[in-house]
């Protein structure tokens, strides 16, 4: 009586089966990054543009003030009829440092409000973040909870927002502002709110 004949294609597509599932995944996770504009998340669309700003009322920062007055907490209100440059920061946020020169050199331009949403900090903290750089801001509120961060759709600070003269958001920058995308993106959105607003 002779030995049946065994090979082993049956164990090698059976092991093909178990890898199929794996091998999807993985392509569609690559679709998916590539769909990502190249898995930069500074380039992750914001569901919040050519939308009104978030109506969040934040409080001030304690102690900050600005030619010997406090300086305001967030309200919506002052969003219609400007410009706006809404910055979310954090005195513990390496990025932050690096843009802070920045942000006080954006605040010369007297055609433009900005806005700080100071992010899960201690007002200590954040006052000698200020004292050390500058305030460029005009408003501080304190998002302490990390509320105001979800109504606005925040990734991670820093994030900087444009917000145009009818109150809606026309841009949003993940990641903090930089030598190199201060002139060529943010500016550039910034003069566009400016004009399409008169």
């Amino acid at each position: 009586m002779s030995e049946p004949v065994t090979t082993d294609a049956a164990p090698r597509s059976r092991r093909w089966l178990v890898m199929l599932p794996l091998a999807l995944f993985l392509a569609l996770a690559g679709l998916f990054l590539a769909g990502l504009h190249g898995g930069d998340p500074s380039r992750i669309p914001s569901a919040l543009i050519g939308r009104p700003a978030p109506q969040t009322t934040l409080p001030a920062l304690a102690g900050l003030t600005r030619d010997g007055t406090q300086v305001p907490g967030l309200d919506p209100a002052p969003f219609k009829g400007k410009v706006s440059l809404v910055n979310v920061w954090a005195s513990w946020c390496v990025p932050c440092h690096d843009e802070a020169p920045l942000l006080v050199q954006l605040a010369n331009d007297t055609r433009l409000q900005i806005v700080g949403i100071n992010y899960k900090d201690a007002a200590d903290n954040a006052r000698r973040f200020l004292g050390r750089y500058g305030n460029p801001f005009s408003i501080v509120g304190v998002d302490g909870n990390g509320r105001a961060a979800i109504e606005w759709g925040i990734y991670g600070v820093p994030e900087t927002f444009v917000v145009g003269r009818d109150g809606s958001i026309v841009y949003k920058l993940v990641g903090p502002v930089t030598p190199e995308n201060i002139d060529s993106v943010l500016k550039v959105e910034i003069e566009k709110s400016i004009k399409a607003g008169g």
